[in-house]
C-alpha cells in the first residue's frame, strides 16, 4: 500500500497520547491504533498539530512513529514539519525507513510572498529526498500563510514528490474547485486531496471534488461513513449523517480547546487512557465537560456510536 495522487478515504490525524505526568503513552498507542482500526479508517496522520508535535524531543518522535507503524496495518504518513531542515530530514528519512508511507510538511509562519511560499517547498523537498512521497499542508487559518491555488499548482508542479494536498483553508470550496477545474484543462497533474478542518465542511467538500478526510474528528467512523456514502452517490444519507454530528462537531472545533475536547471523547471511547496534553496544553472545566456529555447524549440518539452508557 502506498501513498500517491490516487488515495482516497480518511486518514486520520491521530493525537500522541500521554500519562497525565506528561511522558509518552505507550499503552494507549496500541489501544489508539486499534481504535482506528475498528473505525475502518484508510489510514493514518501522526505527529501534526493534533499530535502536539512540536512538544515532543526528536527520539520520541522517532519511536511513536516505530511503534504506529509496527502495529497499525494500513498507510502512515508522518508530519515531519520543523524550524530547520535538518531536522526535517532526519525525521523524514527515519520515518521513512520504519516503514511510513509519506510525509507531510506545512509552510513556516514567517512566509509572506508566492515566490517565498514555492522557493520554501523547493528547498523542503531537496532536504528531505526526491525520493520520499509528500502531502502539502495548506492550513492558512492556522499557520497563516495563504497558498492561492495557482500557488499550489505551481508547487505541485515543480515537485513530482507531492502526491497529496490536505486541504483546510476556509472558506475552502471554491479552491478545490479551481484545483480540479486546474485538473479537466491539462495544467494540474492528478493530485489527492483530503480535507480537514475537523470535517466540518466534508459535507460539501466531497460533492466539490475532494477523495477524503484528513482530520481528527473524534468519531472517524463517521467521516468514514460520510466518505463511502458520498462516493457512493448517495448525498442525501451522507448529509443527514454529517447533520446529526454538526452541533458536537461544531463544539470540538473551537480553536484553543479543541484538542482537549478531541481528547476527552476518544478517552470516553476506549481509544486513549488519558486526555492529559503535555505542558503547556489547554484543559476543560467541568462545565465545558457537562456540555459536551450533553452534546453526546443528544447525538447518540441518532448515532449509537456515541452512547456511551453514562461512563466517562
Amino acid at each position: 500500500m502506498t501513498i500517491s495522487a490516487d488515495t482516497k478515504g480518511v486518514y486520520a490525524i491521530a493525537p500522541t497520547p500521554f500519562h497525565p505526568d506528561g511522558r509518552v503513552d505507550v499503552g494507549s498507542i496500541d489501544t489508539m491504533v486499534d481504535f482506528y482500526e475498528r473505525c475502518g479508517v484508510d489510514g493514518l496522520t501522526i505527529l501534526g498539530i493534533m499530535g502536539e508535535a512540536p512538544k515532543l524531543e526528536a527520539q520520541e518522535s522517532i519511536e511513536i512513529v516505530k511503534r504506529v507503524v509496527g502495529c497499525f496495518s494500513k498507510p502512515v504518513i508522518v508530519g515531519v514539519s520543523a524550524p530547520g531542515f535538518a531536522a526535517m530530514r532526519g525525521l523524514a528519512r527515519a520515518s521513512m525507513e520504519a516503514g511510513a508511507k509519506a510525509v507531510m510538511i506545512a509552510p513556516p509562519p514567517a512566509l509572506r510572498t508566492d515566490d517565498q511560499i514555492i522557493g520554501y517547498f523547493k528547498q523542503a523537498v531537496e532536504a528531505i529526498g526526491e525520493d520520499i512521497p509528500w502531502v502539502l499542508q495548506d492550513y492558512p487559518l492556522t499557520l497563516t500563510v495563504v497558498m492561492t491555488p495557482n500557488v499550489i499548482k505551481r508547487i505541485v508542479t515543480d515537485n513530482p514528490s507531492c502526491v497529496m494536498l490536505k486541504h483546510e483553508d476556509w472558506p475552502g470550496l471554491e479552491k478545490i474547485s479551481a484545483l480540479r477545474g486546474f485538473q479537466k484543462d491539462g495544467s494540474l497533474r492528478p493530485l489527492s486531496i483530503l480535507c480537514g478542518n475537523g470535517g466540518l465542511f466534508l459535507d460539501f467538500e466531497m460533492s466539490r471534488g475532494a477523495d477524503g478526510a484528513m482530520t481528527g474528528y473524534a468519531f472517524p467512523d463517521m467521516l468514514v461513513d460520510v466518505v463511502r456514502l458520498a462516493a457512493s452517490g448517495r448525498r442525501d444519507e451522507a448529509h443527514d449523517l454529517f447533520d446529526a454530528h454538526l452541533p458536537y462537531l461544531r463544539y470540538e472545533h473551537q480553536q484553543g480547546v479543541g484538542l482537549a475536547v478531541r481528547k476527552y471523547v476518544m478517552m470516553k471511547r476506549g481509544a486513549i487512557a488519558s486526555d492529559a496534553q503535555r505542558k503547556p496544553g489547554s484543559g476543560l472545566t467541568a462545565t465545558a465537560r457537562q456540555e459536551i456529555d450533553f452534546l453526546l447524549s443528544r447525538l447518540a440518539l441518532k448515532d449509537g456510536r456515541a452512547d456511551f452508557g453514562g461512563a466517562g
